[in-house]
């Protein structure tokens, strides 16, 4: 096998995003191949991977499937990677245990960032989990420096274990900045792909086979971890001793500086037992900082070890300096507070949001709403008050074919479920097919802004442009509706109201399954050219604040008139539609 051929390496330092240093971790190791779909607080991975011409970088229409490609590329040779937020593991778990008992030929890094404090999240959940049930080894930074470091051994490791690895951040880990040191690209050894029905097929008599394998793989690694450096003891004092690891590392070292002693595991599975123990030996008292779960104090726990975690810190929410001093009765730096109350800032969807109209409408006439994951989800705040339920990517379209099954004609007139393009692209198709095919009557309303809106603006197969913004396939979302069995495809303008209520009561009305796509690109596109700002006449206005329904950020009251803020408004013209004195200049 050929080795490793280095270029004459050029270093620089530079501040850079923990995602950027990622990305540049897995540029600099030779990364051939990268397939992710786009969640927060993992997407500048990807956006930030693709700017490296040596690496073929994609949007994938969901994590399963951007993880089954990457595995596919390092399959036939190539360093591959995936990346996805949390929940985004989650669907792609199923090959995930799979290719813990393949392993792989090139190595695969897999990117799971999780959320603590639930910034972008629908819940809260901790990835080193999934490491240990797949038997897969994870190794999780603390800085951006470790984030570049890490995503390069990362590949070591895959290709060293015969094993995917994954590489856990969170939204500090992720989108904070700190020093690295960029070095040059190295092309990794030639690793041609070769048939091997053993290793690469797991039916059951094969994968009988290879479990024993990925047991004997995890002592290895578990023999690895005890002399790596990524896990390594800092020792202070020895009154104290900490256990800790990625962002829970930097709040330790600032709050004790150099006087605790501290264990960093910057491997978070396997995780070494007997450096643990030998630590434990050297100091009088033991403690565990980590975000959300007491995954490591169990682990140590199970060695027999006394040591306090959870007593101490809460299972919930994100960590920081301030809350680590006040839980271990040290000084709590007073910061600078405001005498005034300050009103809270809800998230709402922006103004010239082509929800916005649609979820009027639906709020207008009282019906249920079944949501999904995306911007649309802000149809839940007031006013509109619209959406009632959201799971999971996709779960709105499953939803209600199972809520009109169960109630029949009670809801089957008065209820949708309510997707993204994106969304619709990621999960919903198979919910629909599923209403097509065991026909509930059940009317599926697909957003299409199109993009991937609450993420960033990312491209997806519904745009017709690939994720450099070159022409790419284009699915045509009314000809898969109807591939898929939908006789009844209607598209509306969300921006007029009187087209969207005739759409919704109409397919409503209709006795089988329908779809409806609400059809209008993001306010925030900048390909969107948008009409002048509209203007209130003071003097036809009554002050009825019935342009306030719709939750419009650019309209408020102002001595008792409506109020337009024309640096928001983009012209839409819903508010126009609800104005019955013609106050509110530009109508549609």
């Amino acid at each position: 096998m050929k080795t490793n051929i280095r270029k004459e390496v050029c270093s620089m330092k530079q501040l850079m995003l923990g995602n950027a240093a990622i990305a540049r971790g897995l540029y600099e190791a030779g990364c051939g191949v990268a397939s992710s779909y786009p969640g927060t607080p993992s997407t500048e991975v990807t956006e930030e991977i693709a700017k490296y011409k040596e690496v073929y970088s994609e949007w994938a229409p969901n994590e399963k499937v951007a993880m089954e490609t990457a595995f596919g590329a390092c399959l036939a040779g190539k360093r591959s990677f995936c990346g996805m937020k949390h929940v985004g593991l989650n669907v792609a778990a199923d090959p995930l245990f799979t290719m813990s008992y393949i392993g792989v030929n090139a190595g695969m890094v897999i990117l799971v960032a999780d959320d603590p404090g639930m910034h972008s999240s629908q819940n809260e959940q901790d990835s080193r989990h999934y490491a240990k049930a797949s038997k897969i080894p994870m190794l999780e930074p603390s800085d951006s420096a470790e984030c570049l470091a890490f995503a390069k051994l990362a590949f070591e490791i895959s290709e060293q274990f015969d094993t995917p690895v994954i590489l856990k951040t969170c939204t500090r880990v992720a989108h904070s900045q700190s020093i690295v040191e960029t070095s040059d690209r190295i092309e990794p050894s030639e690793r041609r792909y070769e048939k091997d029905i053993r290793k690469n097929v797991m039916m059951p008599g094969f994968a009988k086979l290879k479990h024993p394998i990925v047991e004997q793989r995890t002592k290895d690694l578990e023999a690895y971890a005890m002399k790596s450096p990524v896990n390594r003891i800092e020792m202070g004092s020895g009154k104290l001793g900490i256990i800790t690891s990625s962002t829970s590392y930097q709040y330790a070292k600032e709050v004790y500086g150099g006087e605790a002693s501290i264990l960093k595991l910057g491997m978070a599975w396997p995780i070494p037992a007997d450096l643990i123990k030998d630590f434990a030996s050297k100091v009088e008292k033991l403690i565990v900082i980590e975000e959300l779960d007491p995954f490591i104090e169990e682990f140590v726990r199970s060695l027999g070890i006394e040591v306090s975690g959870k007593d101490l810190f809460p299972l919930c929410d994100e960590f920081s300096q301030n809350l680590l001093a006040e839980k271990l009765g040290r000084d709590v730096p007073q910061g600078l507070s405001i005498d005034e109350p300050i009103p809270n800032r809800p998230p709402v969807m922006c103004a010239g949001c082509p929800h916005r109209g649609l979820f009027y409408v639906l709020s207008k006439n009282k019906i249920t709403v079944l949501g999904d994951i995306g911007c649309y989800t802000l149809g839940a705040a007031a006013p509109l008050n619209a959406v009632e339920t959201v799971e999971c990517m996709g779960a709105s379209v499953s939803s209600i074919h199972g809520f009109n099954k169960a109630l029949g004609e009670e809801s089957e007139g008065k209820t949708v479920a309510v997707i993204g393009d994106s969304t619709f692209m990621h999960s919903g198709m198979t919910g629909l097919a599923n209403i097509a095919y065991n026909q509930s009557n059940s009317t599926v309303i697909i957003l299409d802004n199109s993009i991937t809106g609450m993420t960033g603006h990312q491209q997806n197969p519904t745009t017709g442009l690939d994720i450099h913004g070159d022409p790419a396939g284009k699915i045509d979302l009314e000809a898969l509706v109807k591939a898929m069995g939908i006789q009844r495809v209607r598209i509306c303008d969300p921006y007029d109201l009187a087209d969207t209520e005739a759409a919704v009561k109409d397919e409503l009305a209709a006795k089988e399954p329908s779809v409806i796509i609400s059809r209008r690109p993001c306010a925030l596109l900048k390909t969107v050219k948008h009409k002048g700002p509209i203007a209130c006449d003071t003097d036809k206005c009554k002050s009825c604040k019935m342009c306030m329904k719709i939750g419009c950020p650019a309209i408020s009251m102002k001595d008792g008139k409506a109020w337009i803020d024309k640096t928001l408004c983009v012209g839409c013209g819903v508010c126009s539609q609800l104005c019955a004195f013609g106050a509110l200049e530009g109508k549609v």
